[in-house]
């Protein structure tokens, strides 16, 4: 069965930071694409980050330059530290595992809720 637990959630002050973990259980390997999603009330989820199983990566325009996806394959978690959060940041953050073979394996976490407010 696979599992992704999101953690490192929670509120912070504009300018503030937090690191987002998502560890991954069960049949979720380092070939997976690994991405960070947000999805805020009223709105679409939306891409945050992503990097693939070679190391790529790529942001979604509001959040260069402030947030960092990184993983750790030998323990099979990625991170998101994200720096500089400004209120329109606020947004349940997902883990999202996926990988394309014959068949598309996507995968999500239950999501973790990131407030930034004074």
């Amino acid at each position: 069965q696979v599992q992704l637990v999101e953690s490192g959630g929670g509120l912070v002050q504009p300018g503030g930071f937090l690191r987002l973990s998502c560890a991954a259980s069960g049949s979720i390997s380092s070939s997976y694409t690994m991405g960070w999603y947000r999805q805020a009330p009223g709105k679409q989820r939306e891409l945050v980050a992503r990097i693939t199983s070679g190391g790529s990566t790529n942001y979604a325009d509001s959040v260069k330059g402030r947030f960092t996806i990184s993983r750790e394959n030998a323990k099979n978690t990625v991170y998101l530290q994200m720096n500089s959060l400004r209120p329109e940041d606020t947004a349940v953050y997902y883990c999202n595992a996926r990988r394309v073979t014959t068949t598309l394996h996507n995968y999500w976490g239950q999501g973790t809720q990131v407030t930034v407010s004074s």
